[in-house]
C-alpha cells in the first residue's frame, strides 16, 4: 500500500536574487507565467493530483502571495501561511509550515519556483517504509552540470559522478521531519544527508517536463511551454 499524498508545504519564501530586477516588487513565487502566477500553476498541478491541505511559508512580501491566493478555495484547496519574520532557510521553512497541516504518514515539500509534472504517485512508491523520504531527480540541467547525487538501486548517495539533481520536490514521513527542532534555521539538505547516512533517503528519476525559473531566461522558456500547453 503506498502512501496517499493530500498534505504539503510549498515553500515559496526565497528573496528571488538571480532573477534581479524582476523582483523588486514582487516574490519569486508571484512571477507572472501564461498568464498566472507561478505558484498558481504549482498549486493548481498538486491539486490535480489530490493534494488538499497546503502550508505555504512566506517572508518577502508576504502581503502579495496571501492576497492572490487567500485561502486556496478559489483553486480548491485549503491554505494556511507560514510566515518567516527572519528566513529558517529550506529545512526549518518546512519544519515550522508543516506544523500546520494535518497529521498526516507523509509531508510533500515543493519548492514555488519548480514547474514539472512529476507524478506524486512516482514519490509515494519509492518512499522507503516508515520513515525517511524519497527526493525527485531530474538529469542535470546545462546551468548545473556537476548534479547533486548518483542513486544505486534507488539509494541516494553523493558518490561521483552525479548525474542526478534535486528536483525541488520531495516526499518526507512526517516522524522523520519531525525529529528536527521547530523554529531552527537549516537547509533541508541537513535532513537529506542524515537519511542517506542512515539508508533512508530514495530517489525517484523523472525525465518528462522540468524547469526551476529561478533565472531570467528559464522564466521565460517555462512561459513560452506554458502557453504552447495552453
Amino acid at each position: 500500500m503506498y502512501a496517499t499524498v493530500t498534505s504539503a508545504v510549498v515553500l515559496a519564501a526565497g528573496l528571488g536574487t538571480r532573477l534581479a530586477w524582476l523582483t523588486r516588487e514582487r516574490p519569486k513565487a508571484m512571477m507572472n507565467l501564461a498568464g498566472e502566477p507561478a505558484i498558481v500553476h504549482v498549486i493548481r498541478a498538486l491539486a490535480a493530483q489530490g493534494v488538499r491541505f497546503l502550508a505555504i511559508n512566506v517572508h518577502y512580501r508576504p502581503e502579495r502571495i496571501m492576497a492572490a491566493l487567500g485561502d486556496g478555495s478559489a483553486l480548491g484547496v485549503h491554505i494556511r501561511y507560514s510566515r518567516e519574520d527572519h528566513l529558517l532557510d529550506s529545512g526549518g521553512g518546512v519544519r515550522q509550515a508543516m506544523e500546520l497541516l494535518p497529521d498526516d504518514e507523509c509531508v510533500l515539500v515543493h519548492n514555488a519556483d519548480i514547474l514539472t509534472d512529476l507524478p506524486l504517485a512516482l514519490l509515494a512508491r519509492k518512499l522507503p517504509a516508515g520513515k525517511g523520504g524519497v527526493l525527485g531527480l531530474v538529469p542535470n540541467p546545462p546551468h548545473h552540470p556537476s548534479g547533486d547525487f548518483s542513486c544505486h538501486a534507488g539509494r541516494m548517495a553523493r558518490t561521483k559522478p552525479r548525474p542526478w539533481t534535486y528536483a525541488g520536490v520531495s516526499l518526507w514521513h512526517r516522524q522523520t521531519l519531525a525529529l528536527w527542532p521547530a523554529g531552527a534555521r537549516f537547509p533541508l539538505t541537513d535532513c537529506i544527508e542524515a537519511c542517506m547516512n542512515d539508508g533512508n533517503c530514495t530517489g525517484a528519476i523523472h525525465r518528462g517536463f522540468w524547469v526551476d525559473i529561478g533565472r531570467p531566461a528559464d522564466l521565460f522558456r517555462a512561459d513560452a511551454y506554458l502557453r504552447q500547453r495552453m
